[in-house]
């Protein structure tokens, strides 16, 4: 009788009907060589070996008795690892271990144990992790049991690969990102091969994107046409002067860069239009634009979308499953990165670079050769500083990154020591700032007057600050919170307009559309937004309100006053203490610099050279690496190369508290229900998670709180449609203007109730 040969994965067609298996030796041969393509930039061969050798336990016979007779071709077999279920991910690990040691190389073989043990379940720490799921009998007993079926001797050499691991990108500080980047190269190559056989379709609609190349004389259209329709008005002539300066900027060595320009200048499209050609001059692969809200991200998006159509990729965690709650399907469904331009957010850009996830991991590689924008750079996260400094230098000296950081209010990034070394900064130091005098160009983009409060100390009630605003025709106001956000709302006459998180990204642009529109036609526009608001929202009003917050978030605020620079002085930013101090932690640490900086404030209190004061006493309050990531990934052993990848992952958690859970809601628009909603739904349960499906429905979803949504399932005003993604039921848990109402509906006297 003739052996079968040795499958890998096994699948139904449309039909129902078994399709052909898929072969153990093709997978492995294509996973190799494509994770070779992805980390040919920084260790091809390290890549091929890993995927050569990933399924290396796939060869025992537990494993195909399983796939053949015991699952029924179960699709699902490859990726559980439940007990009974054929583990198979060690084997290849242990293999590489045994092989580079026996070879002389030392523990060179335990890279490769990382990538190949971990492609399902993540990167492990080495200590109580890794270390021991290799020393498990049961691991000895993968290994042996797939060398008896005799995989071929091809398979099974390195060839003349001779590991070095003093070529590690960025040395000994290197070494964890550089595992990360290898791993993406695996377990995206792994994905890509596994759905090209599961669902060709899907895996061809990956291969159909534009390059920069082709989209840039969309882009180049779209701003002569825009120039060609700007109003004459010294506000236009100075963006056009930004764009110019980005355009020349271009042609500069890859690396970092800087570009500093007052709210209003026009830094989204001229950072777009720098990225763009540097691009081009330089060979970069793609553009990412990281933004820091996931509230904001869709204008953004959108914004881009109108001038590059499909090409653009909206990537936030809204609609990610839980990592234990993770199914074959939604692996594969999630975004790997590949499209030409990528709209992101800080916690997805930053936790994924620090990830141990094979989702969050899989797109690592495709960072390398980019242009990644920091929109608002201010807000990095200070708690998270120093990683994000060390990650951000190894990606521009190592993998030909180039990085901008856009901003009106440039953080104090570079290096510093102190006395008290505790706090000393190892930072971006050689930073190339695009704007030639932007000094000048700060003078030249003064809009507004910014009236302090008399007594910093003192607050201003809900009460008086409504008579305050409802003094004013038009008038913006920002507070700290939504709680804030809806207490004043309350007070303010009806017809106020509200903003703030809990609305989803298709209602928050609905109001934002409306407020353009009623400002464009001179109507009486009062509006109450949190923070979302300052940025990424083109508004401009002629007076803003905004409760005391960090320096940066008022300049943030002021570039929403007087924007177009249309009126006849200047517009009037008019800064008050809340009734409440902002929540303990980075809002507070920010309002207490805040007052430091500005209490003797003689000449223009958003003036350029005050920035660095402001943030130099706000990352000097904070430990700028709270969490001990540095440590964490630093290889604790040289012969051991140990490093705890998972317990790292799992601290570098940029959104504080609990964990956030998503909830599609049904916003009806202005045109009532959208049923597409309900359709949506109805896909997404019948066929699983699909990319297109899943962005779709991000325009939907808005974030909890897990102690906010637990009560809301209890009561069964949302139900769990998929592992960690829920949608609401009921009709009354999303209000028109408010948004999603986390304790239910609320009502006001004189609503009647049959």
């Amino acid at each position: 009788m003739i052996k079968p040969l040795p499958i890998a994965h096994a699948t139904r067609d449309a039909d129902g009907n078994w399709r052909p298996p898929h072969d153990l030796l093709e997978h492995l041969h294509e996973v190799g060589e494509l994770a070779a393509d992805f980390a040919r930039r920084y260790g091809a061969d390290w890549a091929r070996l890993a995927g050569r050798w990933h399924d290396l336990g796939k060869f025992r016979p537990r494993f195909q008795k399983y796939i053949r007779f015991v699952s029924g071709f179960e699709a699902d077999a490859h990726i559980k690892g439940e007990a009974g279920k054929a583990p198979h991910s060690t084997a290849g690990a242990l293999l590489a271990c045994e092989h580079f040691e026996k070879a002389g190389f030392g523990p060179a073989g335990r890279v490769l144990a990382y990538l190949i043990a971990g492609h399902h379940a993540g990167l492990a720490d080495w200590f109580g992790g890794l270390r021991e799921r290799l020393e498990d009998p049961k691991s000895r007993a993968e290994l042996d049991e797939s060398l008896v079926e005799q995989p071929p001797t091809e398979l099974l050499d390195s060839g003349d690969f001779k590991p070095d691991l003093r070529a590690v990108p960025g040395g000994r500080d290197g070494f964890a990102l550089w595992i990360r980047m290898l791993f993406s190269a695996l377990v995206d190559a792994d994905f890509l091969d596994t759905e090209r056989y599961m669902d060709p379709d899907r895996f061809a609609s990956r291969n159909t994107w534009p390059t920069l190349e082709e989209l840039a004389p969309l882009f180049d259209a779209h701003m002569t046409k825009l120039v060609a329709g700007a109003d004459p008005t010294p506000v236009n002539a100075l963006r056009a002067d930004i764009l110019r300066q980005c355009h020349d900027a271009a042609a500069l060595d890859a690396g970092l860069f800087s570009l500093t320009v007052p709210t209003g200048g026009g830094k989204t499209l001229s950072g777009m239009a720098f990225a763009l050609e540097h691009a081009r001059g330089h060979s970069k692969r793609r553009i990412i634009h990281v933004i820091p809200y996931t509230s904001i991200i869709e204008q953004t998006a959108d914004v881009f979308r109108d001038i590059f159509g499909d090409a653009v990729v909206e990537h936030h965690s809204n609609a990610e499953s839980e990592p234990d709650k993770e199914t074959s399907a939604s692996r594969l469904a999630c975004e790997n990165w590949d499209a030409p331009i990528v709209v992101t957010t800080n916690v997805q850009f930053f936790e994924s670079l620090f990830a141990s996830r094979t989702s969050r991991c899989r797109k690592l590689h495709n960072i390398v050769d980019s242009v990644v924008i920091l929109d608002e750079a201010q807000l990095l996260p200070p708690e998270f500083l120093q990683p994000i400094l060390d990650v951000l230098n190894l990606l521009t000296r190592h993998y030909g990154v180039t990085v901008v950081l856009s901003t009106a209010t440039q953080p104090a990034l570079a290096s510093r020591e102190y006395f008290d070394t505790r706090q000393n900064r190892r930072g971006l130091d050689n930073v190339r700032e695009i704007i030639s005098d932007p000094d000048a160009l700060y003078v030249a983009l003064e809009r507004v007057e910014v009236r302090l409060p008399s007594d910093w100390h003192q607050p201003t009630d809900w009460p008086q600050l409504t008579e305050a605003l409802c003094a004013h025709e038009s008038v913006l106001a920002i507070v700290n919170t939504r709680k804030d956000a809806r207490a004043l709302w309350e007070a303010m006459p009806q017809g106020t307009l509200h903003l703030s998180a809990l609305m989803c990204g298709a209602h928050r642009s609905q109001v934002i559309a409306d407020i353009k529109a009623r400002l464009k036609a001179g109507a009486s526009t009062s509006v109450v937004s949190t923070q979302l608001v300052e940025a990424g929202v083109d508004v401009d009003f002629p007076v803003v309100y905004r409760a005391l917050a960090g320096l940066d978030s008022i300049a943030q605020a002021a570039g929403r006053c007087n924007r177009e620079g249309r009126l006849k002085g200047k517009g009037e930013v008019v800064v008050f203490v809340p009734p409440e101090p902002a929540p303990q932690g980075l809002l507070r640490q920010g309002e207490n610099a805040c007052r430091e900086v500005l209490r003797d404030a003689a000449d223009s209190p958003l003036a350029r050279t005050r920035f660095a004061a402001y943030f130099e006493r706000l990352y000097y309050g904070c430990q700028l690496d709270k969490a001990g990531i540095r440590e964490l990934l630093s290889v604790k052993d040289s012969h051991e190369l140990a490093v705890d990848f998972r317990t790292a992952a799992e601290k570098f958690r940029l959104i504080d508290d609990e964990d956030s859970l998503p909830i599609v809601v049904r916003y009806s628009g202005k045109d009532g229900r959208d049923e597409r909603i309900d359709q949506w739904l109805a896909m997404l349960r019948r066929d699983g998670p699909q990319r297109w499906l899943m962005r779709k429905l991000q325009r939907y979803t808005v974030s909890l709180r897990r102690r906010q949504v637990l009560p809301l399932l209890n009561r069964g005003d949302i139900e769990e449609i998929l592992p960690g993604l829920y949608a609401q039921t009921g009709d009354g848990l999303y209000d028109e203007n408010l948004g999603l109402l986390p304790e239910g509906k609320v009502w006001k006297a004189g609503d009647f109730v049959w």
